[in-house]
């Protein structure tokens, strides 16, 4: 039963996964961008933890911990450039 339900959620996360990425290349303005980005590294921490649950091992919970600390970043920096047109001051 655990096993569907990942397969479930796994399929779920994919297809919001490809809705963001449609998100990504036909949003109208740049804030509906980085939020469909934000929204893309959720995802994609979610898909590594299914991963993780589906095979037993608690390695991919450490990967989404990175995932989820780069994802952080890089929408900061993409935040402050649109706002101030660069990253570093």
């Amino acid at each position: 039963m655990i096993t569907m339900a990942l397969y479930f959620a796994i399929g779920c996360f994919t297809l919001g996964l490809l809705m963001n990425m449609w998100r990504v290349v036909k949003a109208p303005s740049v804030g509906d961008r980085v939020l469909a980005l934000d929204t893309m590294v959720i995802n994609a921490i979610a898909l590594v933890v299914l991963y993780g649950l589906f095979h037993g091992t608690a390695v991919y919970f450490e990967i989404s911990l990175i995932i989820a600390m780069v994802g952080f970043i890089s929408t900061v920096a993409y935040a402050r450039f649109v706002l101030r047109g660069n990253i570093i001051e």
